[in-house]
């Protein structure tokens, strides 16, 4: 199938139709994975308005979106909250457990669930859900066990390309104005 970011195999966009859970790490995946340190120890991240305008459609179409990072910030909590992510889950650096409890709390199964990630904290996570996908620039082992790779680098709009393709699979795409994000 042809999407706005290239051809997709029908397996992938059968394991996308099926996706209620949206699950994204953060450093790497949401941001381009640099940790920006200022003088007095403060924390900055970037975050792309094209990931935040994705991820607020995804939630407006009927899938949850959550994300597991490893490390804990204000700013993930603060930039989640304003996107209207349902289960933000910090300082988990062993994901799988979280994972696993969310499902099970969601009473959904591990092929109803999308998990995107760029490095091994990500791996069996990945490998766990029904649906893998790496940002472009992921670890090579990363790269190796996605079902998708986007074609865009994590920090520059690949959550942006996921929240497409579900949207695009799930026949609820829709191209709209006015979102603040």
């Amino acid at each position: 199938m042809k999407t706005l970011y290239g051809e997709v195999n029908d397996q992938i966009i059968e394991k996308a139709k099926a996706i209620k859970l949206f699950v994204c790490d953060i450093d790497g995946v949401f941001s381009d994975g640099r940790i920006y340190l200022g003088n007095d120890g403060e924390e900055l991240k970037a975050f792309h308005t094209k990931d935040g305008y994705g991820i607020k459609a995804l939630g407006a179409n009927g899938v949850d979106v959550a994300v597991i990072t490893g490390r804990q910030s204000t700013i993930v909590q603060t930039r989640m909250s304003a996107l209207n992510v349902k289960y933000i889950v910090q300082g988990e650096e062993n994901k799988l457990p979280a994972l696993k409890n969310m499902i099970n709390a969601l009473s959904l199964s591990p092929d109803q669930v999308a998990y995107i990630g760029d490095d091994m904290p990500d791996y069996e996570c990945m490998a766990y859900v029904g649906f893998s996908i790496a940002v472009s620039d992921a670890h090579p082992s990363i790269l190796q066990l996605a079902d998708y790779t986007t074609t865009i680098k994590g920090g520059f709009g690949a959550v942006r390309e996921c929240c497409d393709l579900i949207m695009l699979s799930q026949s609820t795409l829709q191209f709209a104005t006015g979102a603040s994000v």
